[in-house]
């Protein structure tokens, strides 16, 4: 189903270790509107989608949002690549470290782990694009505290693309509302 290409979808560029930005990044690495949620939420959600066209929207945007997962492991490594032990747990990634070393884990900026109830799918496919939608205009504003909250180029650059990327996704989810909801009238229409 996937073709990985071995490289980023976007470049990860940064000016050198920053402990405090690593650990807020975790908000988008495993926390409830991240993007390791909403690439699960849409993976999940596609099976009860009624149309190809809606199914194949909900592939891509899913597909995209573990590309993106990828890029703050990615940013949230670099971030701490070299940093000595004592100096990881003075920045409250002590835990981190303990359970896990170096390894990266999803978990959330405050350290708690991801779960399977920050995703939802339900049948009614008008009500999971609206959580979509919902989902991606969380995901906007957590970027948007994040760049506001870093003072590296090449981090806010980084932190800018995926950014822009959920206001794109809002924009297709909402072009899929219109299509299946018009498709579901139809449906409705012809049973009348």
């Amino acid at each position: 189903m996937w073709d990985y290409k071995k490289m980023l979808q976007y470049p990860v560029r940064v000016r050198g270790n920053d402990l405090e930005l690593a650990k807020l990044l975790y908000a988008q690495y495993g926390g409830p509107d991240s993007e390791l949620s909403a690439g699960i939420r849409y993976l999940t959600q596609r099976f009860t989608i009624p149309t190809d066209e809606a199914k194949a929207t909900l592939t891509d945007i899913g597909t995209e949002e573990l590309a993106h997962w990828e890029i703050l492991g990615t940013l949230i490594y670099k971030l701490t690549a070299g940093v000595p032990v004592q100096t990881l747990r003075n920045a409250g990634l002590g835990p981190n470290y303990a359970q896990h070393g170096r390894a990266l884990f999803p978990n959330d900026a405050g350290g708690v782990p991801w779960m399977a109830s920050y995703i939802q799918s339900h049948e009614d496919p008008i009500a999971s694009l609206h959580e979509d939608m919902a989902a991606e205009e969380k995901a906007r504003a957590t970027y948007e505290n994040l760049i506001d909250l870093s003072n590296d180029p090449g981090v806010i650059d980084t932190l800018s693309f995926l950014r822009e990327r959920e206001v794109v996704h809002f924009q297709r989810f909402g072009e899929t509302l219109t299509i299946v909801q018009d498709y579901l009238d139809r449906r409705e229409e012809e049973r009348r």
